[in-house]
């Protein structure tokens, strides 16, 4: 499923084996949300992790901090989905 754009935000679910490793993906976005500078809003159930990224700085709407933050965590998921 790839990224949906509603709600000035950008949306994606995740879905991974088993807990751990959808923990272990979470854990590897947070490294590069931190080095970016920009932190998503997430929610994690089981294997499931669903992310919502909006610019609060820009009035909550998408720029290219999202889009560039979207990319990274796609390769991320490449490699943990």
């Amino acid at each position: 499923m790839p990224w949906t754009e509603k709600d000035h935000a950008l949306h994606r679910e995740f879905t991974f084996e088993n807990f751990t490793s959808a923990f272990a993906f979470m854990t590897e976005v947070a490294f590069a949300a931190e080095a970016a500078g920009h932190h998503p809003e997430w929610t994690n159930v089981y294997n499931r992790v669903t992310i919502r990224l909006t610019t609060h700085d820009a009035g909550n709407t998408v720029t290219d901090k999202d889009r560039q933050l979207a990319t990274a965590i796609n390769l991320i998921y490449a490699k943990h989905g």
